[in-house]
């Protein structure tokens, strides 16, 4: 079966955001009011797997995520 499968990856709470920091000072110097702006990483692909939680799962611990410094959340639907 194919999936589409969205990855959402972000880096834990507490830790730099040098990215996030210098878009988030960006925005405050137009006038915007933002504050701790962060900068997740998104992914996006289709999947043939009859098993797609196991096999994201390990995509994410393998290659796509660092478990000391990074979060993810994953959405996976069926591609009709």
């Amino acid at each position: 079966m194919r999936w589409r499968v969205t990855v959402i990856v972000r880096l834990r709470e507490g830790l730099n955001d040098p990215e996030g920091r210098v878009i988030g000072n960006a925005l405050r110097n137009l006038g915007y009011a933002v504050e701790n702006l962060r900068v997740p990483k998104c992914f996006e692909f289709e999947l043939e797997s009859e098993n797609p939680e196991e096999e994201v799962r390990e995509m994410c611990r393998k290659l796509l995520a660092n478990p000391l410094i990074h979060d993810y959340e994953y959405r996976i639907e069926p591609v009709n």
